[in-house]
């Protein structure tokens, strides 16, 4: 059973840092892209940052310039280095990743149970 796990969430002040992590468990056979994602209370879940297994990356605009999405392929993880928080931010955050089991030919896309992250003064 292959699953992913989040940890490194938390209450932060505004313009202090953050980081989290998402490690992936099971029976992998390989991992391609890997993504955090975030919903916001009455908002919809949206995407913050990717990375592929080459490590290209791309960033939500609202981001770009204060967060870092990085990936251990030896360890399956992913992580999001969030700095200067803003109060903006606040949502719960999910990792995502595009997953091949050892016991399929296919590539399944994978959700963690989420992270709340909370900035405020």
């Amino acid at each position: 059973q292959v699953q992913l796990v989040e940890s490194g969430g938390g209450l932060v002040q505004p313009g202090r840092s953050l980081r989290l992590s998402c490690a992936a468990s099971g029976s992998i056979f390989s991992i391609n892209t890997m993504r955090w994602n975030r919903q916001a209370p009455g908002k919809e879940r949206e995407l913050v940052a990717a990375i592929t297994t080459g490590g290209s990356t791309n960033y939500a605009d609202s981001v770009k310039g204060r967060f870092i999405i990085s990936r251990d392929n030896a360890k399956n993880t992913v992580y999001l280095q969030m700095n200067g928080l803003k109060p903006e931010d606040t949502a719960v955050y999910y990792c995502n990743a595009d997953i091949r089991p050892s016991s399929s030919p296919y590539y399944i896309a994978y959700w963690g149970q989420g992270t709340q992250v909370t900035v405020s003064s």
